[in-house]
């Protein structure tokens, strides 16, 4: 879990938790599809959960809900979150300057989040992000579920990616799994969404607590 320096050619990054504090936007919108199941005033630490992983798992696997409930509940979601919460989000403070940092020196950069794409096309687009990315892989509306793995994959196909020359950065276990699962090293951001505890259980390559030592990590 020590800082010491790798030159990775690509470099993968999560979204929600990652390169945006997007909670808020999400976590309204859960509480907004809750509602309609008579789950009223959840308390944040439960409604964090969702911000990453898939949706319909999150409604099955937090709630017990059955997955014809747990696509309803997501329906239910998508009635505000398009409109109200998708831009209720912040970027975090130096990950533009890290951005532009990472394509000067020529590295390849991919968007991999189980968010729909069409979700997260906007969010780039709003956060002037777009440009900076070679590439983009993400869920479509109708799917079901998402692993994050398997967008992986997506990723490294769409972009000829060396597994040994390419890193993931995300903030909750399943980004650190997935990249387990596909060969490749990781980077857990302590500042997002799952915490340092989460990260270290999983097994990330390496930490972060901030962008700066995001920074520190991915830059020659």
């Amino acid at each position: 879990m020590t800082e010491k320096r790798k030159h990775y050619e690509a470099v993968l990054f999560d979204l929600d938790g990652t390169l945006t504090d997007s909670g808020p936007g999400i976590m309204k919108s859960v509480q907004y599809a809750l509602d309609h199941f008579g789950i009223r005033d959840e308390p944040v630490e439960r409604l964090r959960r969702f911000v990453g992983p898939s949706l319909v798992d999150s409604f099955m696997g937090f709630y017990g809900m059955s997955l014809l409930e747990a696509e309803k509940a997501v329906s239910y979601y998508r009635e505000v979150y398009p409109t109200k919460g998708i831009f209720d989000a912040e970027l975090y403070p130096g990950m533009r300057e890290l951005l532009s940092s990472l394509k000067e020196e020529g590295r390849k950069l991919v968007l991999v989040t189980s968010k729909p794409l069409v979700f997260a096309e906007r969010i780039l687009d709003h956060f002037s992000l777009t440009g900076f990315f070679d590439a983009k892989t993400g869920t479509e509306l109708s799917e079901k579920s998402s692993r994050k793995a398997g967008l992986i994959e997506r990723a490294i196909e769409l972009c000829s990616l060396k597994r040994e020359s390419a890193v993931m950065v995300g903030d909750t276990r399943f980004d650190i799994d997935a990249a387990r699962e596909t060969g490749l090293d990781s980077i857990g951001v302590c500042y997002g969404y799952g915490g340092r505890e989460e990260l270290i259980q999983a097994g990330a390559t390496y930490l972060s607590e901030d962008v700066e030592g995001l920074r520190r990590l991915l830059l020659s």
